[in-house]
């Protein structure tokens, strides 16, 4: 008959043998060739996005595109068509359409964004003014856009070459 008692005792120390190298592995070391526990993917915070709340005073681009610039007299001289940024991420110019009926013959000029003051007006409406005249602006050097051909009435406008 078998001694219940050693039975027990190699139970015990097999069991023993079997749950010491467990015990001994530290947490967030993972066993030679045995799984990793899976951790979420984490940004350290110069990598995370950092986001804005738009305070009162902002102005969206949105609002300023196609807002009318007056002068000193109250005369509408031109529209803001669009902002030119740099590669600093700030405003370099503001494009102003110049003349035209409706858009259409316009010429557009490229202003420094120090000559045209933005403001806020009654009711918070927006309101562009820029110390010149409408022929000052039409005399200035129109702003062609990169890539972008004339518009085809300018081209008409040349004579045709010969081939």
């Amino acid at each position: 008959m078998r001694n219940p008692l050693a039975t027990v005792a190699l139970a015990t120390a097999l069991v023993t043998a079997a749950l010491v190298p467990a015990l001994a592995q530290n947490a967030d070391t993972p066993a030679a060739g045995g799984p990793v526990a899976a951790k979420p993917a984490t940004l350290s915070d110069d990598l995370r996005p950092k986001f804005v709340a738009q305070a009162p005073s902002d102005m969206v681009s949105s609002k300023l595109v196609g807002l009318s610039v007056t002068n000193g007299a109250n005369e509408t001289i031109g529209q803001i068509a669009d902002l030119v940024l740099d590669e600093k991420q700030q405003v370099k110019a503001w494009i102003v359409g110049v003349g035209g009926f409706l858009g259409l013959g316009a010429k557009y000029v490229a202003i420094d964004p120090t000559a045209i003051k933005v403001s806020r007006g009654d009711n918070d409406t927006l309101k562009a003014t820029i110390d010149t005249t409408k022929d000052q602006l039409r005399a200035a050097p129109e702003y062609i856009y990169l890539g972008k051909e004339k518009p085809k009435d300018a081209q008409a406008a040349e004579p045709a070459r010969k081939p």
